[in-house]
């Protein structure tokens, strides 16, 4: 068996790729791992799902699964992933799966794993759970029977806990501004209105109708044409753009103008700091957040600190050194006084919520973030690693980085899931760096040809 998790989970089209007997067998390996601790007690499981169609069969799968393992199961239904992370807390479950693939299109799914408290899982973890995914399929596992199989029941009040426990942590309610929100069909379809309306803006809803087969499909996050148009239609302070699963964030301002993770992590950042909660004015980036974010940050006396690429990282660094803010160029922004994961909705709220405060518009406050031109080029390779690393290739990098100084910067990244090497530049002018990154991309493709 292949590494079966990603950067956010396991991830395939529905039925072909992640089909119900690895979606049982997934359920069943992690009902084995995250609850073996602790037997004193049947384990508790929460599991909700985005709503895409594929999601109802392997809910179905999922929770069999589970049940068989001898774990309880509480159906949360349709919710955003930040929402079932929430829930976990909450019941006190012993572990969570959220079926969604995020800002991937309907034929794909995905299933996210929650251990308790609603925390991603590190990669020591999925390594376990793989290796008794493995181990079941090898020699047949003791199966609970009689009273230890497994109940399942719906929990129905877990959407109105979670609207409550957001609205809830909003420092200044949004009287005054109107949003459009681009719910992307998905999980935030009825969460993120009523939502924003409970802390008191003017919202209008689109691409909030889900039917299972238009989740993504043209829409949220991966796709502002629409909201932009859609902002400036209406004349409204603001739009706001989610994912699938609802745990990232993007913004549009007045004028139609993106605000992407780094700008809405800075204007957070900065109101927390000036609230007494940021903590040792330190915020967590990726090494993928533009230097223009690092310079902003270096201005305003507040240090950042890079994780790998994924917001589980960025997490997992907030944990370890006790801070408040973090997350990632995508839009998922993690505020652990809140979430235990990237949270679309909870950031849109504190967002809206520092322009109702300070009565400034969201482009004056992002401007506080000058982005530099970021150019990617995604190079097939025969080897990743080889790729990344020549000798060739590192060099080439360096006289680059050189060559840019103060003002730029170099990445290369090998893809987790693809034959590719990741080359990203940073530079003045745009021009300059794509220059650059094909430069550098013409020594990976010399180095270990496709």
């Amino acid at each position: 068996m292949g590494r079966l998790f990603g950067t956010d989970g396991v991830r395939g089209k529905a039925n072909a790729d992640l089909t119900p007997e690895l979606a049982l067998a997934i359920a069943v390996a992690a009902a084995h791992t995250l609850a073996e601790s602790d037997r004193s007690h049947a384990p508790l499981a929460v599991v909700g799902r985005d709503p895409r169609a594929s999601g109802e069969m392997l809910e179905a799968a999922v929770v069999a699964g589970l049940a068989s393992a001898g774990a309880n199961v509480l159906r949360v239904g349709v919710l955003p992933t930040p929402g079932v992370a929430f829930l976990v807390g909450e019941t006190k479950a012993d572990l969570g799966v959220m079926l969604s693939a995020s800002h991937n299109p309907m034929p794909d799914n995905g299933i996210k794993l929650f251990a308790a408290g609603g925390h991603k899982l590190p990669d020591e973890v999925e390594m376990r759970i793989e290796a008794a995914i493995e181990a079941n399929a090898a020699t047949a596992w003791d199966r609970p029977t009689g009273a230890g199989i497994g109940r399942v029941h719906d929990l129905l009040d877990g959407a109105d806990h979670y609207v409550q426990h957001l609205v809830g942590s909003v420092p200044h309610r949004l009287d005054g501004l109107k949003v459009v929100v681009d719910c992307a069909n998905g999980a935030a379809a009825d969460i993120a209105p009523v939502a924003y309306k409970e802390a008191g803006a003017e919202v209008i809803a689109i691409h909030a109708e889900p039917d299972g087969l238009n989740i993504n499909d043209g829409c949220g996050s991966t796709h502002l044409d629409v909201i932009r148009a859609a902002v400036v239609e209406h004349g409204a302070h603001l739009g706001l753009a989610h994912d699938g699963d609802a745990d990232r964030c993007h913004a549009v301002t007045a004028d139609g103008e993106e605000v992407d993770g780094d700008q809405i992590m800075a204007i957070l950042a900065l109101a927390m700091r000036e609230a007494g909660t940021l903590t040792d004015d330190t915020l967590v980036a990726t090494v993928m957040s533009n230097l223009g974010l690092r310079l902003a940050m270096s201005r305003e006396g507040i240090r950042l600190v890079e994780t790998r690429v994924g917001d589980r990282y960025v997490l997992e660094e907030l944990r370890a050194s006790g801070l408040a803010l973090g997350g990632e160029q995508s839009g998922h922004i993690i505020v652990p006084a809140y979430a235990t994961t990237g949270d679309g909705v909870l950031t849109g709220l504190h967002l809206m919520s520092r322009m109702a405060a300070t009565g400034r518009s969201l482009a004056d406050l992002a401007s506080v973030v000058t982005k530099l031109p970021q150019v990617l080029v995604n190079v097939p390779v025969g080897d990743r690693t080889v790729g990344a690393t020549a000798p060739a290739v590192v060099a080439a990098a360096e006289r680059a980085e050189a060559e840019l100084g103060e003002t730029g910067r170099v990445l290369l990244r090998p893809s987790g899931t693809e034959p590719l090497v990741r080359v990203m530049v940073e530079a003045a002018s745009e021009e300059t760096a794509r220059e650059v990154a094909e430069r550098i991309a013409a020594e990976v493709r010399q180095a270990s040809p496709a």
